[in-house]
């Protein structure tokens, strides 16, 4: 049983019941990520998760963890790029504890100064391992490939120079403008008493308000032409090439999921077969969707030796051109919309990735959409909606990419994409 309301003070609220099991878990969303930041402030909503756990006026920052963790709990949150997320997985007799402490976190944290300053360096250690991860090199350089200047392309983390400037005032001055109601969503997948879940959200959350309200409004971000290269000592190059996708909330995401699958979504994919098991070229290479508000992108990612870089990006040019040209069989058609009804199902048999499903929903589209709606809409794909989505996607060939390593060349690489796009330009070498 699904049901979304709106409190009074414009919070929204998403409920799902399910009557058979003993867990609850709840979630508090805010609209806010490292898109709605600029170059000052890179990185204060990540900054913000953390000292949310860093104590209230009633609990000391091992008291909230103790809180959930002492009934046998788990607490987290999360940073996107356009999305926070608070939320607790308890038995289903704890939900109102939880309730409690997440607005608990939300409105009565401390932030004292002490605890800013030893975040700062929390923080700090977190960009210089990322900097280490060369797969989170790559995500981030792909990401300005991809959108240039826009804040779209801004890493979630910030840098050291934007973390080691936030101030208490900047941070409470930051929480007032963006952790609003009509910004948020509570979503709540599990067993409850359905009878009175409304009154007890109103309890923790009916009275927040705020006086200096920003409504997220994000931009229209233009798919940039751009090719990125970061030198750095490594055994590998890792490579991501960028193809334009399908924005949140639009349907045709489906027919995409399902042409992604057959390029580069699993061990049976074209991409898969020809570069891993037919030419033993790298032992990960993979595609994958991301949609954001407004914007939408296909990446195809992997990692090899740099001797094998240049052939591995024309062999992917060309599996591309290839697989935007094919006419894919209904008997194809029917064994993936059954691969992807799987693979949907069993990703939703826990509370946890019910309510995070719910709750992305219900925070960028307003709206249920339930599992059984997500099943028919896969099973209304065909043959004419695949060539449709194609045009869209796949037939643009490759239009950015990104890649971190040393040894390879550069020079060939750049023809191989000239020659794709002929719109690449401002390609850049970026040196450590």
């Amino acid at each position: 049983m699904y049901n979304l309301f709106k409190l009074d003070n414009g919070l929204k609220v998403i409920v799902e019941h399910i009557d058979y099991i003993n867990s609850v878990t709840v979630g508090l969303w805010i609209e806010n990520g490292s898109r709605n930041e600029d170059t000052n402030n890179n990185g204060i909503s990540h900054f913000i998760e953390h000292m949310f756990f860093k104590g209230t006026e009633k609990r000391t920052a091992k008291d909230i963890v103790e809180t959930i963790e002492n009934v046998g709990g788990q607490i987290n949150a999360f940073t996107g790029k356009e999305s926070t997320c608070f939320y607790a997985k308890i038995l289903d007799t704890h939900l109102e504890l939880s309730l409690d402490l997440l607005s608990d976190m939300l409105f009565n944290s401390r932030f004292s100064e002490e605890d800013i300053e030893k975040e700062k360096k929390v923080i700090i250690e977190e960009i210089k391992m990322s900097n280490d991860n060369p797969e989170d090199v790559l995500m981030d350089l792909h990401g300005k490939a991809s959108f240039g200047k826009d804040s779209i392309s801004f890493p979630i983390l910030g840098d050291i120079q934007t973390v080691n400037s936030f101030t208490k005032d900047m941070l409470e001055k930051y929480i007032d403008s963006y952790y609003i109601p009509e910004n948020s969503v509570v979503s709540i997948s599990g067993n409850f008493n359905t009878n009175n879940i409304e009154r007890l959200v109103e309890k923790f959350f009916g009275n927040w308000n705020s006086n200096n309200k920003k409504i997220t409004n994000y931009s229209l971000p233009k798919l940039q032409t751009n090719n990125l290269f970061q030198i750095k000592d490594l055994e590998q190059v890792h490579i991501s090439l960028g193809i334009p996708g399908i924005e949140v909330g639009n349907d045709d995401v489906y027919p995409l999921m399902l042409l992604n699958t057959i390029l580069g979504g699993g061990a049976s994919s074209i991409l898969f077969q020809k570069i891993r098991e037919e030419l033993g070229m790298c032992y990960t290479i993979y595609s994958y969707i991301s949609s954001y508000i407004n914007a939408g992108t296909l990446n195809i990612y992997t990692s090899l030796n740099p001797v094998y870089a240049v052939d591995a990006v024309n062999y992917i040019k060309e599996e591309l051109y290839n697989f935007s040209k094919q006419d894919i069989s209904n008997d194809k058609i029917s064994k993936i919309k059954e691969q992807l009804k799987g693979n949907f199902i069993l990703g939703l048999e826990s509370t946890s990735s019910r309510m995070f499903r719910n709750g992305r929903i219900a925070l960028f589209l307003n709206k249920i959409v339930t599992p059984t709606e997500v099943i028919n809409k896969i099973d209304q794909i065909n043959k004419e909606k695949l060539k449709e989505v194609m045009k869209k996607t796949f037939n643009l060939g490759i239009q950015n990419s990104a890649f971190v390593g040393n040894n390879f060349d550069k020079t060939i690489i750049m023809n191989i994409l000239e020659k794709n796009q002929v719109a690449y330009k401002n390609s850049k070498m970026i040196n450590l």
